[in-house]
Formats: structure tokens, sequence, C-alpha cells
């Protein structure tokens, strides 16, 4: 799905100004290709600063990005525009400290999930089972865009985001806090079945890529692996249907553990 003209700011200034000031808004920064000069330094310099992914455009891409309707011309971006995110994204610590008034303290991180609908689906399915909010890395994974935020139908504002440069090292850092991170698999061996294993909270649940699966830098941060049984032999689930059986799971389990300690 195309980007909704309100989500691209256009405008070498206006993107300089928006990193100074309200880096958390910005999903990613686009610069044509072969700009090169020294606000396209300070522009570089600001996004490593924010953690702010920028790529390295064709400039007709630019123009058809910047074109306010079809029939106008494209708005004067100066080789530079930048994509807004439909939400804004909070620190590690903010993620972390929502574990403690939510009903399902579980964080869902996604390792490069592409599918922007996948994403906001696997939003919304967490919001609605009570789950803290989603974690997912800077690169390589689908924008939070105008498509995820309709996926989500609203999940996405209602949810703490976190982006990080580097998934495996956050993944270091939330075990550390006495977290425990469940990774998802389609290999049985030594994994966990996800309907008869006991979920220790507060936790992690890692979702992989939907072609690929866990990179093998993520999937050794898991502590656990688990995975759905299948009554029937097909291919395996999208990873939004997955998710939302372990989100399932893990939320009938959160359920019977608050009604026995009542």
């Amino acid at each position: 799905m195309a980007d909704e003209p309100s989500r691209i700011l256009p405008g070498l200034k206006p993107v300089i100004e928006a990193l100074e000031t309200i880096p958390k808004k910005i999903d990613q920064v686009l610069l044509r290709k072969g700009f090169e000069n020294r606000d396209t330094r300070y522009i570089q310099s600001l996004c490593q600063q924010n953690g702010i992914k920028l790529s390295r455009i064709d400039p007709l891409v630019l123009d058809k990005l910047c074109r306010r309707k079809a029939d106008l011309p494209p708005a004067a971006h100066q080789g530079v525009a930048a994509r807004l995110s439909a939400i804004e994204v909070v620190d590690l610590n903010v993620l972390v400290a929502a574990l403690e008034s939510v009903p399902l303290p579980l964080i869902l991180a996604l390792d490069q999930i592409q599918d922007p609908g996948n994403l906001g689906t696997l939003a919304r399915t967490l919001y609605t089972l009570g789950g803290c909010g989603l974690l997912v890395p800077l690169h390589n994974t689908a924008a939070l865009s105008i498509a995820a935020e309709r996926s989500a139908a609203g999940a996405l504002e209602k949810l703490p985001v976190c982006r990080v440069a580097n998934l495996a090292h956050a993944l270091d850092d939330l075990e550390e806090m006495g977290l425990t991170i469940y990774g998802s698999t389609l290999d049985k061996t030594n994994s966990l079945d996800a309907f008869t294993t006991e979920f220790n909270f507060p936790a992690v649940l890692v979702l992989g890529n939907e072609a690929k699966g866990l990179r093998p830098g993520v999937a050794k941060r898991c502590q656990f692996n688990i995975y759905i049984p299948q009554a029937r032999v097909f291919d395996s689930l999208n990873v939004a249907q997955a998710g939302a059986i372990l989100l399932g799971v893990a939320w009938a389990q959160r359920r019977k553990s608050l009604a026995q300690n009542c």
C-alpha cells in the first residue's frame, strides 16, 4: 500500500528540524542517490544518533513519494524526505516498565517481519489479549506505516513500541532484567509444545520473518524454543496466525494463574 502524502515530509530544512525536535516520530529518512553535502552529512549524523533508518533512493522514486496528487508535480523535496511513523516509539526501559500494569506481562518481539499487515494484525491481537508492547529491529522490518496502522485497527496507538538497532542485544538486556525469552519455531527438536508448556512471566515471545524464521543470532538468545503442534501435515502457519495462537495460549495460562491466586 502506498504512503499517504501526510506521512511524507519533504524538504531539507523540514527534515532537519524534525530530526532535531521530534526524532521518535520519524520512521525513515530518504536521500536522493548521489546527493552529498554538509547538510546531508548532518542528516546522516542525526539519523545515527537517533537510530533512524536512512535510505538512498532513485530520484524518480523520491519524486513519486513526494507527489501530493497524481496530476500535480511533486512537492519541493530538495533531494530529502522523511517518512513519518504512524505512532511514536519508546525506549526499551519504558517498554519494560509497562509490564507491571498490563493483564498479560509479555512483550512481542518481531524479527524482521516484512508485511505491515502482519505487524498490524499482531499488534491488534497483542493488545486485545492484554499484552505489553512490541519490540522490533530498526532495519529490514515493516514500517510503522498507515498500512500497519489500519491492520492494527487502532492498537498501535495504544501499545508501546520500541525499535532497536540490534534485536539480539536487546534480548540479552531483557534476559538480564529477568524476562524469559521464548522463540517460535517449526522444529520440534528440543522445543516446547505450545499447548502443554507453562509460560514463565514476565516473558518475551519472539516471532521470525515470514519466509526465513528467526535469524541464528536472535534464535540463540531465546532461552526456550516453542512450537505449535499440528493435527494435520500442512505448510507452516502465517506468522500472524501463529502469533495469535501462541498469544492465546499465553493469555489462557495467565488467566488461569490469576484466578487461582484470587
